[in-house]
């Protein structure tokens, strides 16, 4: 809304410094500023309200240490991570922005799901909260929703240079809109673009980084490529979206760890949107050259700030929990980032610790069920699962646990980074 309103006296009244709303830079600054102080001050006064209405955790006696006392903890608190990434997004991001607008819906989407689940724990006294098959429903609408508009938005384009004596660098059975336009380099010289609609992902580690969906329909036949591709992308979506926020679910167990690493992955997909979506970068990286993405380093900025002050209330020893209405919300965020940014096959290293508290789960549960038929009793794998859950039965600390985890967390990110160069 500032955007506008700030270009608007710009133009109109020639404002001085009204101009500074145009960099991308300034204006994310300004949303990790307000993300801040609206966690901090929000967080309080949400505490302070918990508190009065005794909503507060019931926690089951798993026979972890620590964990009486965080009995009657508030809990719901990922309002506190909706309303800090919602409000400094709306004044600082341009709201026509088709990546802005998909985040806004994938943010209050699984955020109003994991709010059900909540509600009907807390104010229900129903300790199984609302039911899997709707929280998965959930998350599968969700997944409809941005692969129907990444696949067929005419928004949602990548740009492809024209060289000279071909019809161009792009594949020539991709989607290309009709409008062309001009770019110089650093040189000076000045290079033709065209802009396409194509269902694409980055392969990383590989010099042929990209991958066109269309390539794997044709598995299926290449007569009935035009159904099965928007067909195989969607379900593609679904099963990232599922599996990132039921990851992001499962990791919040102990006091700061899925907040922590959220914020961690939330700086290395900031990263990616950047240089994606600044053509100097992309051209000098070779990565892909994706319009307008740029606009989601607002957003994302006012992501890192909404966990990083959420952080302050839940580091260990927490006085709030998120509950499922943050971690759904952070789950369903990161996989729509991934997507939106076409790095979806990076998410196992991006969401590595998610990915390791998810599968630690499966592997349990399959363990178990495969012993106990196999042998008539049930072995495990692990001490407790999720993962976090087995090193508290080990004898770690909790907050020693959580330092290890965000420290994997950096070190996931950094190689994720890497992978701009290593093609």
């Amino acid at each position: 809304m500032l955007y506008y309103l700030f270009t608007y006296l710009r133009d109109t009244f020639h404002l001085v410094g009204a101009g500074v709303f145009n960099y991308i830079t300034f204006r994310v600054a300004m949303a990790i500023i307000l993300s801040l102080v609206i966690s901090l001050l929000f967080g309080k006064s949400l505490i302070r309200y918990l508190q009065r209405k005794q909503i507060g955790e019931t926690v089951r006696d798993l026979g972890l240490e620590g964990e009486k006392q965080k009995k009657g903890t508030p809990t719901m608190g990922g309002v506190i991570i909706i309303a800090s990434i919602i409000i400094p997004t709306l004044l600082f991001a341009r709201i026509a922005n088709v990546y802005i607008l998909l985040m806004l819906v994938s943010t209050l989407w699984l955020g109003l799901v994991g709010f059900l689940d909540d509600y009907i724990k807390v104010f229900r006294k129903n300790k199984k909260g609302l039911a899997g098959r709707f929280k998965v429903l959930g998350q599968v609408g969700l997944g409809i929703i941005i692969g129907l508009t990444m696949y067929f938005n005419d928004h949602v384009v990548i740009s492809r240079e024209i060289t000279q004596g071909q019809n161009g660098v792009y594949n020539s059975t991709e989607k290309a809109l009709p409008e062309t336009f001009e770019r110089k380099d650093d040189k000076g010289v000045a290079h033709t673009y065209v802009n396409v609609r194509t269902a694409t992902t980055t392969i990383p580690f590989l010099k042929t980084h990209e991958l066109r969906y269309e390539k794997i329909a044709e598995i299926f036949g290449k007569d009935n490529v035009d159904v099965t591709t928007p067909i195989l992308y969607i379900i593609f979506v679904i099963f990232i979206i599922v599996a990132v926020s039921n990851g992001a679910n499962m990791t919040d167990g102990i006091d700061g760890l899925a907040t922590g690493v959220s914020a961690i992955v939330g700086v290395c997909l900031g990263v990616f949107a950047y240089v994606s979506g600044n053509y100097v970068f992309a051209s000098y990286l070779n990565i892909m050259d994706i319009p307008n993405l740029g606009e989601l380093s607002i957003f994302i900025g006012a992501f890192v700030g909404a966990c990083v002050g959420f952080l302050w209330y839940n580091a260990y020893p927490a006085q709030v929990f998120m509950g499922d209405t943050g971690s759904l919300a952070l789950g369903g965020i990161i996989a729509s980032l991934a997507i939106i940014m076409r790095k979806e096959l990076l998410v196992p290293i991006i969401c590595g610790v998610f990915f390791v508290e998810n599968l630690s789960v499966i592997m349990q549960v399959w363990y178990f069920k495969y012993t106990k038929k196999k042998y008539g009793e049930g072995r495990r794998v692990f001490l407790m699962a999720p993962l976090h859950h087995h090193y508290q039965k080990k004898g770690y600390h909790e907050a020693k646990i959580v330092t290890r985890f965000w420290i994997i967390g950096i070190l996931l990110a950094i190689m994720s980074i890497v992978t701009l160069k290593l093609q």
